[in-house]
């Protein structure tokens, strides 16, 4: 997901076992590692109910900014309180 994804909240695409794709919605505040469960969306089961799938948060960044873009995350550095290394 996006960082801005991450940070404010979203739904996005997630690609499932059977080659379909289920939405899930990434509450805001989320980081990576996150996992998040679709229940039912997981491997068939000839034998009853689909298994969950667990899908599992990657903030990723943009490899290359544009200026505006530059411009807006050293705003969001310089007003932001967050410390990621500060233990909590």
């Amino acid at each position: 997901v996006a960082p801005w994804e991450a940070a404010l909240g979203a739904t996005v695409p997630v690609p499932t076992p059977g080659g379909g794709t289920a939405k899930v919605t990434v509450p805001a505040g989320s980081s990576s590692g996150r996992r998040l469960r679709l229940r039912g969306e997981g491997m068939p089961n000839p034998r009853g109910a689909n298994g969950d799938l667990y899908a599992e948060l990657r903030v990723m960044v943009p490899p290359t900014l544009g200026e505006r873009e530059r411009e807006l995350f050293e705003e969001l550095a310089a007003t932001s309180s967050f410390d990621p290394r500060r233990t909590r």
